[in-house]
């Protein structure tokens, strides 16, 4: 065979869904028929969906897979071969089930590929819940090797080297490779190092969708044997990109396949929390989602994901003022929501304080105002946030961003409350930045400049007593993020921190606040992973904890 077509599904599974994602595969399969593709692949466990976590430990879950796999491969009588990620039974004693990639052709399942290096850290449990494979497996279809290692098999040298000490030609990746500021980079960096290193050809196909926390962002590409990219398929969104590869003297040629240009910067952060909230929301069977817009700059970035992401029909927001609410944030959630087209209502959380107040007065008695009356009001909005959620079937959503979410900038069982938050892993300087980049730009058509300009403007606040500012308790948010990103991305000690110019008793301080905010933490809505330690599984560290890190002192 001189010349061979491949077809990179960039397709959107869901967890658990087996029906539907085999109805998917079938859907993509006769699109790869059509366009006359040799060979078909799909990302990595695209029948069970990806990560399964401990799914995958249930038997009748790895049965149900393995039948929707023995279905799809007896309509490859007719062509085109087909490369599908699913889970496979054990093969040993272990009990444990393989993540495993299944050959199907001539209307059978002709083989079986294991993944090897099972990645265990970050995100990923894989060893928890999967045997790995001993060896890595090249197949031939129509007169060509190619080897099919799978998503972290690529990120040592092993396996690609044994795939082409066994004859592979070229090399087929599925991956389910999650969203982060660097991932895209980071992959090509290792892709090329494997190619570099067997002078190989790969296509990397990666999945895309949102499932939990986690945002699978596309962007599948391929590789010529020189190590440059002749295919990229769009990041964010669903895709089929065909690519046609011809053999010469020197191995395969890749001559034909489509280009996308990928985003950065704010925008790919900006496209992550649309996709996250959209497939959360569509998965879970949610109509439509409710959030608390206060006019301030976190619930609005919130209020036009929604809207982008969902449709401003499918959003709700409810202005729930009390009596330090300025005219201003009226004013500003008001032109925030008229931009958007979202219907907004105002519910005043007044009779509800007051309510508190003459209830808890007894006990209250003698104290001084404190926090405490300041979490009334943050509760009340939640209660009456929650109460719409239960009536109207609309899930909440909490707008706190990961700044606030770090230092314990937030009351638990008030603007807590909620089913999902975009913002969990967005530093606040970083929500800033997504803002400016929408205002200047409108990629789902749905509004243009949502955010009035008074909202970007204007010193943060939670309005809840007279004349409050964030800043009157807290560094200003360049600093704050910048210390919060050595202690929580970096791992930094105390002094590497003040070194770069930070006053060490602040340094301190937001370490302390740090440590001390992980019960709510423990308690917080999920969220979009962004960066690389988001926390949750990136970043698990104890509740109860007696350690703290000192600034060396001369």
């Amino acid at each position: 065979m001189s010349t061979l077509v491949i077809a990179a599904i960039q397709a959107n599974p869901t967890v658990g869904a087996i029906a539907h994602n085999e109805a998917l595969a079938r859907e993509r399969l006769a699109q790869a028929r059509a366009a006359g593709a040799d060979i078909a692949v799909f990302s990595e466990l695209f029948i069970n969906g990806y990560p399964p976590e401990d799914l995958a430990l249930k038997p009748a879950f790895w049965a149900a897979g393995k039948a929707a796999v023995e279905r799809l491969a007896r309509e490859t009588k007719d062509g085109p071969a087909v490369l599908i990620g699913v889970i496979w039974p054990p093969q040993n004693r272990s009990g444990r089930p393989h993540n495993a990639l299944a050959f199907l052709a001539e209307g059978e399942v002709k083989g079986v590929a294991f993944k090897c290096d099972l990645p265990n850290y970050g995100v990923f449990d894989e060893k928890r819940v999967f045997e790995p494979g001993l060896g890595p497996e090249v197949f031939e279809w129509k007169g060509v090797k190619f080897g099919a290692p799978i998503c972290e098999d690529i990120w040592s040298h092993r396996v690609c080297r044994e795939l082409k000490e066994k004859g592979a030609e070229i090399l087929l990746v599925p991956n389910g490779s999650p969203y982060r500021r660097t991932a895209d980079d980071e992959r090509m960096v290792v892709a090329k190092a494997r190619v570099a290193e067997t002078g190989l050809p790969l296509v990397y196909v990666n999945e895309v969708g949102g499932q939990d926390e986690l945002v699978f962002d596309g962007g599948s590409f391929a590789l010529s044997g020189a190590g440059e990219v002749c295919m990229s398929l769009p990041m964010f969104e669903e895709a089929f990109g065909l690519s046609t590869w011809e053999k010469g003297e020197g191995g395969w040629t890749c001559v034909e396949a489509p280009t996308a240009a990928w985003p950065s910067g704010p925008e790919e952060i900006y496209r992550a929390m649309v996709l996250g909230l959209r497939d959360y929301v569509r998965k879970s069977g949610f109509p439509g989602v409710l959030l608390g817009l206060s006019g301030g700059v976190d619930s609005a970035i919130c209020a036009v994901v929604a809207a982008d992401a969902l449709g401003a029909d499918k959003v709700r927001c409810f202005m729930l003022p009390s009596k330090y609410t300025s005219r201003e944030s009226l004013e500003d959630a008001e032109g925030c929501a008229r931009r958007l087209g979202v219907r907004l209502d105002e519910i005043s959380i007044a009779p509800a304080v007051d309510a508190f107040a003459q209830m808890l007065a007894p006990q209250f008695e003698g104290l001084a105002p404190d926090l405490t009356e300041e979490n009334i009001q943050a509760r009340a909005r939640g209660v009456s946030l929650m109460a719409l959620s239960n009536k109207l079937g609309l899930m909440l959503l909490t707008t706190g961003n990961k700044s606030e979410m770090a230092v314990g900038y937030a009351t638990l069982y008030g603007d807590m409350c909620g089913g999902y938050n975009v913002l969990k892993d967005v530093y606040k300087t970083d929500v800033y930045s997504v803002c400016e980049w929408r205002n200047a730009n409108d990629p789902y058509g749905v509004a243009a400049d949502p955010i009035p300009e008074r909202i970007l403007t204007k010193a943060p606040s939670a309005e809840l007593r007279p004349d409050q500012k964030d800043q009157d308790s807290l560094p200003e948010y360049a600093e704050l993020d910048a210390i919060l990103h050595g202690l929580v991305e970096e791992e930094a000690t105390l002094d590497e921190i003040v070194a770069r110019g930070y006053a060490p008793e602040t340094v301190e301080r937001i370490q302390r606040l740090l440590y001390n905010s992980e019960y709510k933490r423990r308690q917080a809505a999920p969220g979009v992973k962004i960066g690389a330690r988001a926390f949750g599984r990136d970043r698990r560290y104890p509740i109860v904890n007696g350690f703290r890190d000192a600034v060396t002192r001369k």
